[in-house]
């Protein structure tokens, strides 16, 4: 095994991404990066039916729009030459055999099993069929699936990155079907043979593989390879406990049409499952300097979609202009950004803000009383020089020559020049909204 910490995400194409996948994804991402070790793709395509290539080019897009690069891709769909011959170094070690039971065949057994008080294991009944047996099979027509032999005598054990020592029983385990009776793999072995051909040396993924990496775990060992080491993180619940199925399908299309930040998802994933805060300011290779397996829990990991929306503010309140220039109405320039970024959850909320400053405003109907007062302010902030700071220009003297001040001062002011009640600091946009147009607002 490469000395190098290498990683892999291996999602299957049959559909897009979700907040799980892409949470599974960032944490390998950081745990290869932590190490300055590689992150590598493996697109699971074995599945030639239900594969498709639209969903591939969507999850490199997803993977390219969190930052999350890696160093290779491979596609199983054109690594079957591999899986065969390991195919036939098992068979050679009579570690693969022939089996012949239809589902319904396998069903009534475990019912039988069950019904005793056994678990539903495999009994082997296959492996005693002669080669005569298998002869007049195929002379019948009939095709086996293959299934790994597990060692009965040799308990699975690992030192598991999250979950700590881990112990199987093998003899208490089905021996698993690595091959359908058409040819077709099934996951198991192949992810294996990959491992091993591309020296992933750590395998983190949700903990329900655990049984899965039980059997892989002598898969390695049948195959003369080191096993890698194993982590398995807690499955992601919603806010009410289970993870609902809108939140289960989010995937990076509908989080992007919510106005959700690459920066923001990645901050909220990456300690999502962890006793650490959720940190806004820090980007994704501060994060990946600070992954640590131990941090993580066993409970399960609580994704809320408000808590995503208010990290989303935050990382938005920090956003730099050239981040968002090309998602900003025309005409708002930097300084526009910097006075309105403070008031927005997403970047598609500023073109609202930028209305406010390039009009036209719709103001509220004022009794006659603060009629004169804005009257008056508009005669004020046409003598004004607006080379400094007009707004304290513009309150200072009207406090002075009217005798308000606080609320009664500033909000029928505000009222008018924006047409709402709240926003951005009045003295970093009345600039941007300019003289004269103030001036026509007051008044």
């Amino acid at each position: 095994m490469s000395s190098t910490v290498t990683t892999r995400f291996a999602p299957s194409p049959t559909g897009t991404l979700h907040v799980g996948n892409i949470r599974t994804a960032l944490h390998n991402w950081l745990l290869a990066k932590q190490a300055g070790g590689r992150f590598l793709l493996r697109i699971d395509d074995t599945d030639v039916a239900r594969s498709r290539e639209e969903h591939v080019t969507a999850i490199r897009a997803d993977l390219a729009w969190l930052g999350l690069h890696p160093e290779r891709e491979e596609r199983q769909s054109a690594r079957f030459d591999i899986y065969e011959a390991a195919f036939h170094k098992l068979i050679a070690a009579r570690r693969l055999y022939r089996c012949y039971e239809s589902a319904q065949e396998l069903d009534l057994k475990r019912k039988v099993l069950l019904g005793r008080g056994l678990p539903p294991i495999y009994d082997r009944s296959a492996l005693a069929l002669t080669e005569a047996d298998h002869a007049a099979k195929a002379a019948a027509g009939e095709h086996p699936h293959w299934r790994f032999l597990l060692d009965r005598d040799a308990p699975i054990t690992w030192v598991d990155g999250i979950r700590g020592s881990q112990h199987f029983d093998p003899a208490q385990m089905s021996d698993p079907v690595v091959r359908r009776a058409d040819g077709s793999w099934l996951y198991m072995l192949p992810s294996v043979i990959d491992d091993i051909e591309m020296d992933v040396t750590d395998v983190l993924r949700g903990e329900d593989h655990v049984s899965n990496t039980a059997t892989q775990v002598q898969m390695f060992t049948a195959l003369d390879a080191p096993v890698p080491r194993f982590a398995h993180e807690a499955l992601l619940t919603g806010a009410e406990g289970k993870l609902s199925k809108r939140l289960g399908s989010l995937g990076v299309t509908e989080m992007c049409a919510n106005g959700i930040e690459p920066e923001a998802l990645i901050a909220l994933l990456a300690r999502l499952g962890t006793s650490d805060p959720v940190d806004p300011a820090l980007d994704a290779e501060s994060l990946a300097a600070r992954f640590d397996l131990t941090r993580f829990g066993r409970a399960p990991a609580r994704f809320d979609d408000a808590e995503l929306a208010r990290v989303n503010a935050a990382v938005i309140h920090k956003l730099p202009y050239a981040r968002a220039a090309d998602r900003l109405p025309e005409g708002m320039g930097e300084a526009a950004w910097e006075v309105i970024r403070p008031n927005l959850n997403t970047v598609t909320e500023a073109a609202a803000w930028w209305r406010v400053v390039t009009g036209p405003v719709e103001a509220p109907e004022f009794d006659a009383e603060t009629r004169a007062f804005l009257d008056q302010a508009a005669g004020v902030a046409a003598a004004l020089d607006w080379a400094e700071d007009p707004w304290g220009a513009l309150t200072a003297a009207l406090k002075d020559s009217t005798g308000r001040k606080g609320k009664a001062l500033f909000m029928p002011l505000r009222q008018a020049l924006t047409g709402m009640d709240h926003g951005p600091d009045m003295k970093a946009l009345l600039p941007l909204i300019g003289k004269d147009e103030a001036v026509r607002r007051l008044g």
